[in-house]
């Protein structure tokens, strides 16, 4: 069962709770997308998460319990970023596959672009995370649409307040550091948001964070 999100009682601010450079992301995006990503932060400031705990859990361990819906807090952010000019951007991919004599054709999109710096905001399932990171904001990059990334994801403390099966910032970032570099990638900065600051979450608060990266 969900229910609408309630957009219009926005009040509560994001917090960012952990973040992670990967290949000199943040030095990169701060040096060369600095408005870009001061609106960013404006974004996170203005989603307000709780106002999206609409979905109603059937699942054994949760019966009943009040979860936030994944897919309505990712329209949040898509609309607030739309609002502020980003654009999805979406390319046509194709293959051909000699074993079968046919083409395949399909479509890769990134959630929101704005001079050449990209972002993808994933509450989903774990592939995505590290796909949008190591594969598709690789191949918007080779196409000359964005030349970094900023991906957005929930911490653990608030994944588990979804649907299971939803990654968290702890996993990422656990993947790329054993993952490693490639002369591919291209500087990504993952930013690990949750709701509300937990008793042991000791980040900033967004607006000090904003404060600290002006």
């Amino acid at each position: 069962m969900l229910l609408e999100c309630d957009s219009k009682s926005l009040a509560t601010l994001m917090e960012i709770i952990a973040e992670y450079s990967f290949n000199n992301g943040k030095e990169f995006i701060e040096k060369h997308h600095k408005t870009e990503y001061q609106e960013l932060l404006k974004v996170i400031v203005s989603v307000d998460a709780t106002q999206c705990k609409t979905k109603v859990s059937k699942e054994k361990t949760m019966t009943g319990q009040m979860l936030y819906n994944p897919k309505e807090m990712n329209k949040e952010f898509k609309r607030h970023l739309s609002a502020r000019g980003w654009k999805v951007e979406r390319i046509t991919v194709k293959t051909f596959v000699p074993e079968i004599g046919e083409e395949h054709v399909g479509f890769r999109e990134i959630d929101a672009v704005k001079n050449k710096l990209g972002v993808e905001v994933q509450f989903g399932k774990y592939a995505f995370m590290v796909y949008n990171v190591a594969a598709k904001m690789t191949i918007f990059n080779k196409q000359g649409i964005i030349d970094s990334g900023i991906e957005i994801v929930p911490m653990h403390s608030l994944s588990s307040e979804m649907s299971s099966g939803v990654s968290n910032f702890e996993q990422i970032k656990t993947d790329l550091e054993y993952r490693g570099k490639s002369n591919i990638d291209i500087p990504v900065l993952v930013l690990g948001i949750d709701v509300i600051k937990r008793p042991k979450q000791t980040r900033f608060s967004l607006k000090e964070y904003a404060e600290n990266h002006k």
